[in-house]
């Protein structure tokens, strides 16, 4: 099994697939996919919580509102951040 592992990798090393091009694309996509996730599940999250806290108090959904938006905001930042981070990894080398 070990010297089929091997083998592979020879073959793989040979015929230039796993080029710096290939490596860094397949880098900025995981960048993008795990950079992302957590940013996702804040704002269902916040919006979520925002939601069960007008249900409980409807007078206060204004502020709520103004606060949720605002978290939103912060945690879709996030998300930029990351696709800038994915650009530069994928086009500088």
């Amino acid at each position: 099994m070990e010297e089929a592992v091997a083998t592979a990798t020879q073959m793989v090393a040979q015929s230039g697939l796993w080029t710096s091009a290939i490596s860094s694309n397949m880098l900025a996509g995981l960048t993008i996919a795990l950079g992302v996730i957590f940013p996702a599940l804040a704002i269902g999250k916040i919006g979520a919580k925002a939601m069960e806290s007008i249900g409980r108090n409807p007078e206060a959904a204004p502020k709520v509102q103004t606060a949720m938006i605002l978290s939103i905001a912060f945690a879709e930042a996030v998300a930029i951040y990351v696709l800038v981070i994915a650009l530069l990894i994928k086009f500088v080398n």
